[in-house]
């Protein structure tokens, strides 16, 4: 609250107020009693590992760190924080890896390599969602953003479907469609605002932010939120129809580095989704959207402040640690 408090502008109108009322007093859905020394017994050099194996990940593929930053998103996001989204398709089942939204993630291999040398260690204890919530927090610190303690403690599930993916947020949703999803898992406005500037690092191919260039609507042939310029630059960016397979942008103009552009950008009309340029244009998230444009150290807080409380949705304190991420035991 005291955070929040720092944040609001000192004339708020009374329908910002209102949301915020809602929204601040919600509890994360999960109630799961987490702990930063979990493994501090049972296996203390688990961070070191994670964090060496997603460094020598970097080394080799500098997208690495924002794949594992968006896989923790989407795990998260599905049925909460335990390591769903990790679980491979079956004969009688597709899961989540395969669902639309998730056919473009990436890294699994990064996790699968992480969990193989932790079983080597200290088998049979390392459960595959803490390493994602782990080596989400390594791939921001690796790229040159904020440092936070995670907790730990977390279980696997044993139940992954690709057809619950459409409740992930879709890169064309407006504000209101983001506020209930993020409500949905216990997350606040901030929570929100500061969650998106994890866009600070990673690429989009052209088929999420396309309609925007082109027959937008009834009225407007390209998105009027959009920057001119930057509608001419995505446009020659992704021809048609001989587009290709790799064609698309950067989220922000600083892609490898973990920082406050992006917020930059929304300002200048330059937000790649819909989605990202709409918290500038709603009164409700603009605030925070400059905000953070305007103080980096703020938003470092307040997006490390708010992993913490993403790592916690739907963690489970019951159920299995798997020997190998991609299959139950």
């Amino acid at each position: 609250m005291r955070i929040m408090a720092l944040l609001v502008p000192k004339v708020l109108p009374p329908r910002v107020i209102l949301v915020l009322q809602l929204l601040l007093p919600m509890a994360a859905l999960s109630k799961a009693s987490l702990d930063v020394h979990y493994y501090d017994q049972a296996c203390s050099r688990a961070e070191e590992i994670i964090l060496e194996t997603v460094e020598n990940a970097t080394r080799y593929d500098p997208k690495v760190s924002a794949r594992l930053l968006r896989m923790f998103f989407h795990d998260c996001f599905i049925r909460g924080c335990d390591a769903s989204l990790l679980l491979d398709s079956t004969p009688g089942n597709k899961a989540e890896k395969d669902g639309p939204p998730n056919i473009s993630v990436r890294a699994f291999y990064v996790i699968d390599e992480a969990k193989a040398k932790l079983e080597a260690a200290c088998a049979g204890t390392i459960s595959c969602a803490d390493i994602v919530a782990i080596a989400a927090r390594d791939a921001v610190t690796t790229t040159g953003g904020p440092y936070w303690e995670v907790l730990k403690g977390r279980k696997d599930g044993r139940v992954s479907r690709a057809s619950e993916t459409v409740n992930l947020p879709a890169p064309t949703f407006n504000v209101t469609q983001l506020i209930q999803s993020f409500a949905e898992r216990g997350l606040g406005l901030k929570d929100l605002v500061a969650l998106s500037g994890a866009h600070t690092l990673g690429f989009s191919h052209c088929s999420s932010f396309e309609v925007r260039l082109s027959n937008f609507s009834s009225t407007h042939d390209t998105d009027p939120s959009m920057n001119p310029l930057f509608v001419e630059e995505l446009r020659k960016k992704c021809p048609k129809p001989n587009r290709g397979r790799n064609a698309g942008q950067f989220l922000d103009g600083t892609s490898s580095a973990f920082d406050n552009d992006y917020y930059k950008k929304l300002i200048a009309g330059k937000g790649v989704f819909g989605s990202d340029q709409a918290l500038f244009s709603d009164y409700r998230t603009r605030w925070l959207v400059e905000s953070f444009a305007k103080d980096q150290g703020l938003f470092f807080r307040e997006f490390a402040a708010s992993m913490v409380k993403l790592g916690n949705v739907g963690a489970k304190e019951i159920g299995e640690v798997r020997k190998k991420c991609g299959i139950v035991n």
